[in-house]
């Protein structure tokens, strides 16, 4: 093949004729990112014609020279490049000979001699990790944090005699996020967005469109490289600035500070609101106030008085310990292991050997880091262990943890049997004996996989509508709280074990999350029942019962989400295929109301996560309790962090923050309509995310004369009365023909005058609390207007005189179609009965048909002929036929007109969390 500057192409599929220009390509660099840069260089075409690396280090190839090799590209491994100033004769000839037309440097260690970096035709391009001219020096990266800076990014210069100083090519910026570290920020930007700039640098060069833009002084810094003895902390600093300067040294060199005459560094900061944690103090030398061991890890404070944590120390001796085990790390205990840890100890050895190939003979005191393996070996020996020991998933900071094989062994049997993950999360509840258990409740807000304060540290009653007790004190999530929350998600999604996983393994962790609810059934049904007032019987089948089924349901859908090819007009003579993917949206939004706080919470968030979004998920504010308890056991059942976050607290700041944050994709709500508006606006002025609406309903139920009666009677409470009337598609209106209206009113009555009212808890109780006072009070606001406007109260539309908020089920009939019974939502236990003529169908659906809202609605006939033909006449998402409140996982739900948009449950709420993408291939 004749490779040139300007190798001519011809395009059959169109009469374009256009030049693709490729290069000579010199390579001069190291590590992981030079190998992708490589690879993905000579993917596009350019012809790399020499790779220049670093030496063999104890006996083991750089990535860069390992991937050259096996390509058969010339590789030149010279320890270094010039001697007192001056260019190696002999290593400059080599160089020359290749015939490079650019060099391209992705990452380098050595120094190059000007020989080299103005030789070729196109001279040379550098990648450097930050926005220059800012951060000149070796150690842009950490400097960028050190300085709290709030941009990052990469450039890429054409290299000149001065340091980092050379002409612009291009750049490319991201935020920092509050607890970035140095590997966050290099794996979710610097690497991969890195590598396509280089590429494209490299094509704009080859293209003669390559800008040289020369670099400013103004805002000009250069910093050296830090060492560990000026990496000391300072105390007389803010949080915020201690927090920048030790993630800026995380992992490299490492900040330090003196503790008991050691030198302990410190690693993986996080800033901290709210009060000071309980837990243990520690002196440490120079800071005005000690810092405090908690279970979370060690808290420090910083001249302003604000907080800080580290997650984990290392003492001089190389050893690293989570902060949290301070006072204890001395007490570990060794496991034995079974035939079959022994084997997975076997296979790791082995992946351990193939790393430090330098090492004889692995030893249980064999140190990986002082064997010589470095931060890409980490890399290596992670994915390796997940590829060949199934079911053992370890982190980067699991290396640093355990360095000697002995530990490491240990550390990951104890991760294989779960040991570790319970010790992860941290829990305060607030505890209660009721209902002839223990009650543990969570309460703080969920956040990336942890249970945390809300920032300012504000709190709320959440109260038992029984009594009207107050449950317990719960935090009251702030806008910073869902800013965090977000970027938890969108981290997960993008960088964390989720956006990797198999559809397959996902659907395991969702059948073993409805394991854990099922086993936890009767204590998740005890806070419904505390919380929201639900009777127990019925929160234990339905509340809980349906939610269950709901995430197994969907679980078996992960690994069936599947696109289609589509037959397409050929490019002759060329050939085509088109296919569609399903692929998931990002992080998502959920906002759920008070009725069925665990169901509504199953319906929404299952289907999000068997498409594979993340999701952070405000619960109502009067029930945050089972959305909590919840998130406990999603961590239990191994959902990595990030992936489900719960923020209790208010609609008007974390429910309309969620909606015009710009980094969430959808939002799934279901509420008011009036409120539902608000977010759809909100949601299109923000960012246009997607949306999917469960709004207010004003069911109708018509009743004809030729029904089961004593089916009608019975279904016809159930369709008013159900959860005591907090029931979305519950029937706010019947129509119950003339004939046999009165005989109707009269048995309903009858079986009012049944029901017992009383404590949800108790077994026998038909019809517990309204969920809360100011519902309660509406409610019988609402009863009022119906009394004034000529309706006729039959029974209830009262209070019940006892503590709590019980409402009498309530009758009213002679209802009129103008009346504000008829046409606004009760959304609680009052049937509102208007008559209609004997055979007058048209009339009747005329009348149900209008209302604004369109969500469900139901008809009794055993004519199945008249069934048919009212089922397909009434405005509704969902018309029941000779029964009521039939929901099933497997039936898509949702409304009409402005009952909203969108469906759960079925098979079509999937397609609410999924994005088609078209793929047209030209072979």
């Amino acid at each position: 093949m004749l490779w040139t500057a300007n190798q001519f192409i011809r395009k059959f599929s169109t009469t374009t004729i256009y030049y693709q220009n490729k290069l000579r390509l010199a390579i001069i660099g190291q590590s992981l990112f030079g190998q992708e840069v490589y690879s993905q260089l000579r993917k596009n075409g350019h012809k790399v014609v020499g790779v220049f690396t670093v030496p063999d280090k104890d006996g083991k190839a750089d990535p860069l020279a390992v991937a050259a090799e096996k390509d058969g590209t010339p590789v030149f491994k010279f320890p270094r490049w010039r001697v007192k100033g001056k260019a190696i004769a002999e290593v400059l000839e080599a160089y020359k000979s290749t015939g490079a037309e650019l060099n391209v440097l992705p990452f380098c260690s050595q120094f190059i001699p000007m020989d080299v970096i103005d030789h070729p035709k196109h001279g040379s391009i550098i990648y450097h990790p930050s926005l220059l001219p800012r951060h000149r020096g070796a150690s842009a990266i950490n400097w960028t944090l050190i300085e709290g800076d709030k941009k990052a990014g990469f450039s890429i210069f054409w290299a000149d005699d001065g340091l980092d100083t050379g002409p612009i090519l291009l750049q490319r910026e991201c935020s920092v996020e509050p607890n970035d570290t140095v590997d966050s920020l290099y794996n979710r930007f610097l690497f991969p967005e890195g590598i396509k700039a280089m590429v494209e640098a490299v094509q704009l060069v080859a293209d003669g469109k390559a800008p040289r833009v020369t670099q400013p002084e103004e805002g000009a810094s250069y910093e050296g490289i830090q060492k560990k003895e000026n990496s000391k902390i300072s105390w007389d600093k803010s949080a915020e600035a201690l927090h920048n300067w030790i993630r800026g040294h995380d992992k490299v060199p490492g900040a330090w500070a003196l503790i008991g005459g050691q030198a302990v560094t410190f690693y993986g900061s996080s800033l901290l609101e709210g009060s000071v944690p309980a837990g243990e103090p520690l002196e440490i030398e120079g800071a005005s106030r000690p810092g405090t061991v908690t279970k979370n890890g060690l808290v420090l404070f910083g001249s302003d008085g604000k907080m800080l944590m580290v997650r984990n120390l290392q003492f001089e001796d190389g050893r690293m310990i989570p902060a949290s085990k301070y006072f204890s790390s001395g007490e570990s205990t060794t496991v034995e292991l079974t035939a079959e840890e022994q084997m997975i100890a076997e296979e790791i050895k082995s992946i351990w050997k193939g790393i430090l190939s330098n090492v004889p003979k692995i030893e249980n005191s064999t140190d990986f880091f002082k064997s010589g393996a470095a931060s890409m070996d980490v890399v290596r020996l992670v994915e390796e262990i997940k590829q060949k020991c199934s079911g053992l998933q370890l982190q980067t900071e699991d290396v640093y943890m355990a360095t000697k094989f002995e530990d490491f062994i240990q550390m990951s049997v104890r991760r294989l049997r779960g040991e570790n993950k319970e010790e992860e999360l941290v829990v305060d509840y607030a505890t209660k004996n009721v209902n002839n258990m223990t009650v543990n409740m969570p309460y703080q807000c969920f956040i990336n996989g942890a249970f945390m304060d809300a920032e300012d540290g504000k709190t709320y009653d959440t109260m038992n509508p029984t009594d009207g007790s107050v449950i317990c004190k719960v935090s009251y999530a702030s806008v910073a709280d869902v800013d965090k929350a977000v970027a938890g998600a969108k981290e997960a999604f993008e960088n964390g074990d989720w956006g990797r996983m198999n559809p397959r393994d996902r659907g395991q962790l969702m059948y073993r999350l409805a394991d854990l609810m099922e086993e936890h059934q009767e204590e998740l049904a005890t806070i419904e029942a505390l919380d929201s007032g639900a009777v127990y019987t019925l929160a234990l089948k339905t509340h809980v019962g349906m939610s269950v089924q709901t995430f197994r349901y969907f679980a078996g859908w992960c690994d069936k989400i599947q696109g289609s090819t589509i037959p397409i007009n050929q490019a002759r003579p060329n050939r085509n295929l088109t296919f569609t993917k399903k692929e998931p949206l990002g992080v998502c939004a959920i906002i759920i109301p008070w009725n069925y706080p665990l169901m509504m919470l199953a319906w929404k968030s299952a289907a999000c996560l068997a498409a594979g979004n993340t999701l952070v998920l405000k619960p109502a504010q009067v029930t945050p309790l089972t959305a909590l308890k919840f998130a406990e056991l999603t961590v239990k059942a191994g959902f990595p962090k990030g992936v489900i976050n719960i923020l209790p607290g208010s609609g008007g700041l974390v429910g309309q923050r969620l909606s015009e944050h710009p980094d969430i994709r959808k939002l799934g709500f279901t509420g008011s309509t009036p409120i539902g508006k608000q977010i759809m606006k909100s949601c299109a002025v923000s960012n246009l995310k997607k949306v999917s609406l469960e709004l207010g309903g004003k069911s109708p139920l018509i009743i004809f004369s030729d029904c089961d009666l004593e089916k009608a009677v019975r279904m016809g409470m159930g369709a008013v009365f159900f959860n005591k009337g907090e029931n979305c598609i519950a029937a706010g209106r019947l129509f119950v023909e003339e004939s046999i209206h009165d005989e109707f009113i009269r048995r309903v009555v009858e079986e009012i005058k049944k029901m017992k009212i009383g404590d949800p808890l108790d077994r026998s109780t038909d019809h517990g609390p309204q969920n809360h006072k100011a519902h309660m009070e509406k409610l019988l606001e609402y009863c009022e207007i119906g009394v004034k406007e000529g309706a006729t109260l039959v029974y209830g539309g009262k209070q019940v005189p006892r503590p709590g908020f019980f409402m009498y089920p309530t009758v009213f009939t002679n209802v009129e179609d103008h009346m504000f019974i008829a046409i606004e939502e009760s959304f609680g236990p009052v049937m509102v009965v208007s008559k209609f003529k004997d055979g007058d169908i048209e009339g009747v659906l005329q009348r149900a048909n209008n209302t604004e809202y369109g969500l469900a609605s139901g008809v009794f006939t055993k004519d199945i002929s008249k069934a048919m033909l009212v089922s397909e006449r009434l405005q509704a998402g969902t018309v029941f036929v000779n029964t009521y409140n039939k929901t099933d996982v497997a039936a898509p739900f949702g409304g009409f007109k402005q009952s909203g948009f969108g469906k759960d449950l079925g098979e079509e709420s999937l397609h609410e969390y999924l994005r088609t993408k078209a793929v047209t291939v030209e072979y």
